[in-house]
């Protein structure tokens, strides 16, 4: 839309994953304070600034907000933190306008009526995981796929949805950083069971591995069926 567009995000040393992935989609603004990365990008006339979270972050009075679920975890246990995964009261939906459901369209109608129930005037929005590279892999072969994400299996649910035959998946806590054990485990547990080795982009982009060949990862973005009513 030829908008002059950045990302920012509050600088966490465990998260450098997550900063070169932005990176690599465009302009990253990171700093220990949200406010600062955003004078920043003020002063380099930038017209729009994506926060990668922070909608708790009171210092920052945002344009729009979305609220964002993954929608095969939902709400999880439907506790805050620490007893659970969400930052808010689910029934501070009241106050916002738009809420996106991200994953492989999973249980959406069960979700969307939970929303409407608490906030019948929000919009709503879905986002669906797309793999941008299968052509790099051959779907005849079997797969061993693991992940130190947020949402893992929506990760591996996007992979069997689109044909790849994953005969085990391994799931490490989010940010995880893998040591060489932890590679030479995962290497040999495919050679027994004969398969090809994948993990995700923010993954790969942790590992510090010299076998790091022999491991390759799926390229995903999120497609936006109602990108129009979005927009």
């Amino acid at each position: 839309k030829n908008i002059k567009s950045c990302f920012i995000k509050k600088y966490y040393k465990n998260q450098l994953d997550e900063q070169k992935l932005l990176e690599s989609r465009g302009k990253l603004y990171c700093h220990s304070k949200r406010e600062h990365a955003l004078k920043n990008a003020i002063n380099d006339n930038y017209q729009i600034a994506i926060f990668d979270d922070g909608l708790q972050d009171y210092s920052i009075n945002y344009d729009i907000s979305f609220v964002c679920f993954n929608d095969l975890n939902w709400i999880g246990n439907g506790m805050t933190i620490p007893s659970g995964p969400l930052r808010e009261n689910l029934s501070s939906l009241k106050k916002y306008s738009h809420v996106f459901l991200n994953g492989n369209s999973s249980n959406l109608k069960n979700i969307k009526y939970e929303i409407l129930k608490i906030n019948p005037k929000i919009n709503i929005y879905t986002g669906e995981y797309l793999p941008l590279n299968l052509k790099d892999f051959d779907l005849n072969n079997n797969y061993l796929a693991f992940s130190g994400i947020g949402n893992h299996q929506t990760f591996i649910t996007m992979t069997k949805n689109y044909g790849m035959k994953i005969v085990k998946d391994i799931e490490f806590p989010d940010h995880y950083r893998f040591s060489d054990k932890d590679i030479n485990k995962i290497l040999s547990t495919s050679e027994k069971l004969n398969c090809k080795v994948i993990t995700t982009e923010k993954d790969y982009l942790r590992l510090k591995t010299p076998k790091i060949n022999q491991i390759k990862f799926i390229k995903s973005e999120l497609h936006i069926p109602d990108e129009d009513k979005l927009i």
